[in-house]
């Protein structure tokens, strides 16, 4: 789950993490209120979308006059803003946030993240920010610094100091603030489930305090029963109406760009199914699981969102039966074409637990079904059918 700066950065706030003052604002209106409200000569208005990049999409300006922010404020609001995270089809920006301005000495990276490798939550700096930080990390590696965190130790006063001074930062007072930053930089990591904790940048203004520009935090979607504050952060507007309807139907559901359907048990399977779908020359409209505990309901439930897709030219059903038996997806996929109606060619690959059984249900149904004994075979089948191809 993601939420946006505003609302990450008043998280921040609360572990004692320093950031900016700001306000947000739906109005050119409130925008030209909120800069009144904090004061100053200077703010910055910041479109609020879930997509970093928002600065080279003309999503972040700075304002010299309450005139200023009024104007930006009227650019910003309504507009669509296309990042290297968006897409080609953008976000539309509802939200503004206006920030006061500060005088930057410097701009570094910071990043946290779980190391797979290692299992360790592990930082991330860079003396570089402010930039894209893929770039760096592409041409200049050695920039980026990794310091992983001992699970049963956690943070300590060496980790903050480490950190500060492979970026850059000597000075003895401005460590000491920059090890405070980090430290709770890592207990919010920690405590609200982070996945990401992301500031690009990080700065150190004139007068030598560290504080957060910008903010990104990712949370994990299977703790949010933990923190339901935190749950209540969601944002509708930047979310898939169609994935949020699967999630409340207990499965994993990501739209894509092309225009096969896929309806797949397990993550694995899903992404090889795609995989594979794009190596034959198709292109997959979506990533669903149902996962191991589907019903016939659901997958009827999985089917109709699938079909919501106007472009969908073709369905493939890849499932391995293990914990989900084969006879009840086929159980599921006869129920839908009879009561939803699948109008496009439907390839069905089935394999494992009551496979025979399932096999069955779909020949007794008398439906037109395209089968398959392999992904293979399955995914040579939709393609072709996706292009009006003979089958």
């Amino acid at each position: 789950m993601n939420i946006h700066e505003f609302q990450a950065k008043g998280l921040m706030r609360k572990y004692g993490i320093k950031v900016l003052h700001g306000e947000i604002a739906k109005t050119p209106e409130e925008a030209e209120k909120a800069a009144k409200h904090l004061g100053g000569k200077v703010w910055v208005v910041k479109a609020q979308i879930h997509a970093g990049g928002r600065g080279k999409a003309g999503g972040v300006k700075v304002a010299k006059s309450l005139g200023d922010v009024t104007t930006l404020a009227k650019e910003i609001l309504g507009k669509t803003l296309v990042t290297h995270q968006t897409g080609p089809e953008g976000k539309k920006v509802h939200l503004v946030y206006i920030e006061e301005g500060c005088d930057i000495d410097h701009e570094y990276y910071l990043g946290i993240v779980l190391d797979r490798e290692t299992s360790k939550v592990t930082f991330m700096a860079s003396s570089e920010g402010g930039v894209d930080i893929e770039k760096v990390a592409e041409e200049h590696p050695e920039r980026i610094i990794k310091v992983a965190v001992e699970p049963s130790v956690g943070f300590t006063p060496f980790i903050g100091r480490k950190l500060a001074y492979a970026i850059g930062i000597t000075d003895k007072e401005q460590i000491q603030k920059a090890s405070q930053f980090f430290e709770g930089l890592y207990k919010m990591y920690v405590e609200c489930d982070c996945t990401i904790a992301e500031i690009n940048p990080l700065i150190r203004t004139k007068s030598g305090d560290i504080l957060a520009l910008d903010a990104k935090l990712n949370f994990d979607d299977n703790a949010l029963f933990r923190h339901p504050e935190i749950e209540r952060m969601r944002d509708p507007n930047e979310e898939s109406a169609k994935e949020m309807e699967a999630a409340k139907s207990g499965f994993s559901f990501i739209e894509l760009d092309g225009n096969i359907g896929c309806l797949v048990n397990g993550a694995g399977l899903a992404m090889a199914t795609c995989d594979i779908i794009t190596l034959l020359g198709g292109k997959p409209a979506n990533f669903l699981d149902v996962g191991g505990g589907a019903t016939k309901e659901t997958v009827q439930k999985a089917f109709s969102i699938i079909l919501e897709d106007p472009n969908i030219k073709a369905i493939l059903v890849n499932i391995f039966g293990g914990i989900m038996k084969c006879d009840i997806i086929a159980e599921g996929i006869v129920a839908a074409a009879k009561e939803i109606g699948i109008n496009v060619p439907l390839v069905v690959r089935l394999e494992g637990t009551n496979v025979a059984i399932g096999r069955k249900i779909l020949k007794d149904s008398k439906l037109n079904i395209l089968t398959a004994t392999d992904l293979g075979e399955a995914a040579k089948k939709v393609v072709k059918a996706a292009k009006g191809e003979d089958v």
